[in-house]
C-alpha cells in the first residue's frame, strides 16, 4: 500500500492514573511534553482530555484552552482533537470547549454499555454537540462503539446535522460493548464505504491488550490507527509502556511492515479535509 497512515495518539483519557502507569501524563505540562514526544515519533492527531487539580477528568474549557495552546506551540501543524466524552462532564458541559475551534472533536452519536455504567448519549445532546461543531468549524470524529452508530452518523450527514464527511473511528474491546472481532471489523469497513464512499478515511481503536491487534488490522486494511495511554498502559503483559511515544512507535513499525508511509501532519490534514495552519 502507498496511502499514508494517520496515527492518532490518545494521550491521557479520563481513567488511567499514575498508579496504573507512572508515564500517564496528568498535568497540562506533562500532557504537552508527552504529546510532543508522540508527535516526533509520528503521531499527527492528539486526542485530548484534561484533568483537574486532583487528577480527575473535567470538561473545563479553560484547561482545554491551555492544553490546545501548548500543543499548537510545541507541535506545530499537529491536529488537535478535543474530547466531548461523557466521563468528563454531563449535558452541555461536554461541549463547552467547542468554541475554542479545535481542528476536530470526538462525537459519540448513540448510547451503549460501558464496564460499569451506561454511556449515555441522548439524541438532543448529540444534536446540540453536532450543531456546535458546525457553528465553530470543528470536524467530528464519530466514535462508533456499535454498528448502529455508523448508520446514525450517515443519517446525520444526509440531513445536514453533520456537514463534512465524518471520520468514523471503530472502538473495539470496551467491556460490555463491541468486542474485538475480525468479521465485525471487516463489516464496519464495508459499511463505511457503502454509506460514505470507497475513499472515505476511517480509523480504529482497540482497548487494552487489543490495542496492538486492532492497530494491525487497521493499518493492514488501509485505515488509520489510534494508540496511546488512554486506551492501553502496557507494551505487553510483562511491561508497562514507558511513554505515549513508545506506543506510537509500535504503530509506526506496523506501517513499515505493511508498506504504509506514516502520514505527515500536512498529509493528515489533506486526507481529513482540514484547514492548514496559517
Amino acid at each position: 500500500m502507498t496511502n499514508p497512515c494517520i496515527i492518532c495518539v490518545a494521550i491521557t483519557g479520563s481513567l488511567p492514573t499514575k498508579d496504573n502507569n507512572p508515564a500517564v501524563p496528568i498535568t497540562i505540562a506533562e500532557q504537552v511534553e508527552s504529546t510532543q514526544q508522540a508527535f516526533e515519533a509520528g503521531a499527527t492527531i492528539a486526542h485530548c482530555h484534561v484533568r483537574d487539580d486532583d487528577g480527575k477528568p473535567t470538561s473545563d474549557p479553560d484547561r482545554f484552552g491551555v492544553l490546545k495552546e501548548g500543543i499548537e506551540k510545541h507541535c506545530p501543524g499537529m491536529i488537535v482533537q478535543l474530547s466531548t466524552g461523557g466521563r468528563s462532564g454531563a449535558g452541555d458541559a461536554r461541549g463547552k470547549m467547542l468554541p475554542l475551534s479545535p481542528d476536530m472533536a470526538s462525537l459519540s452519536v448513540g448510547s451503549n454499555n460501558f464496564p460499569t455504567r451506561v454511556y449515555e448519549n441522548p439524541p438532543d445532546l448529540v444534536d446540540w454537540l453536532a450543531s456546535e461543531m458546525v457553528t465553530h468549524g470543528v470536524k467530528p470524529e464519530i466514535e462508533a462503539f456499535d454498528l448502529s452508530h455508523i448508520f446514525q452518523a450517515a443519517a446525520m450527514h444526509k440531513d445536514g446535522r453533520i456537514t463534512a464527511t465524518p471520520y468514523v473511528q471503530f472502538v473495539m474491546g470496551v467491556k460490555n460493548a463491541m468486542p474485538v472481532d475480525r468479521d465485525v471489523f471487516d463489516y464496519y469497513i464495508h459499511t463505511v464505504k457503502r454509506l460514505f464512499g470507497d475513499d472515505t478515511p476511517w480509523c480504529a481503536a482497540g482497548i487494552g491488550p487489543n490495542q496492538i491487534v486492532v492497530n494491525e488490522w487497521a493499518i493492514s486494511s488501509g485505515g488509520h490507527a489510534r494508540t496511546g495511554l488512554e486506551d492501553n498502559v502496557r507494551l505487553d503483559k510483562d511491561r508497562l509502556a514507558p511513554s505515549n511515544a513508545a506506543l506510537v512507535q509500535r504503530a509506526v513499525d506496523l506501517c513499515a511492515k505493511y508498506d504504509r508511509p506514516v502520514a505527515t501532519w500536512q498529509q493528515a490534514r489533506d486526507i481529513l479535509g482540514l484547514r492548514q495552519p496559517a
